[in-house]
């Protein structure tokens, strides 16, 4: 009679159950690893925004009357000098409120999801996420106006991740946070 060479049945079963243990042990680990991703993400876009919205407000208080003075009675800034496309507009603190804006004396510095997006995108500039004030395709933020907290924000939904992961920016006081959800 010839030996044959290989696995008995049981040497399989046990390998096949060690298998199962190992995933059920490591599954529930790499499940959250997507979420983490995208709240990785929200925290990085969280670090960039702030710091760009510190750097423009930094070129406004270095002008410290350069620009062209409008909105609300001669309160704010527009067309920043020296910073990104030399349109970013800041209020009468420094924050960034838009960019490009062409409101005149009078006008409101309130802030609109228009205005958010041009926040957005003017101070970050180059490969910042594609942001929109609807829902799309290739959006990763939709803008809305208002923070819950403040009149005078942008609130930033994160949409990969289904819309729970929120960067809000307060205009008021240059604050950016981000909450998950």
């Amino acid at each position: 009679m010839k030996k044959q060479n290989g696995f008995t049945l049981i040497e399989l079963v046990v390998v096949i159950a060690i298998l199962g243990i190992l995933a059920a042990v490591a599954l529930p680990r790499f499940m959250n690893a997507t979420k983490d991703a995208h709240r990785s993400a929200v925290a990085g876009t969280t670090g960039a925004l702030s710091a760009a919205v510190l750097l423009a407000r930094a070129q406004f208080e270095i002008n410290r009357g350069g620009g062209t003075l409008g909105c609300e009675t001669d309160n704010c800034q527009q067309n920043v000098r020296g910073f990104g496309n030399g349109d970013i507009d800041v209020n009468a603190n420094g924050w960034a409120i838009g960019a490009g804006r062409t409101d005149g004396a009078g006008a409101t510095v309130n802030l609109t999801a228009a205005h958010c997006v041009q926040v957005f995108e003017g101070v970050l500039q180059g490969t910042a996420p594609v942001v929109s004030e609807t829902a799309g395709d290739n959006v990763q933020y939709v803008a809305a106006s208002g923070t819950g907290t403040a009149a005078n924000g942008c609130r930033f939904t994160y949409q990969p991740d289904g819309g729970d992961d929120v960067i809000t920016y307060n205009a008021d006081l240059g604050e950016v946070t981000y909450t998950f959800n």
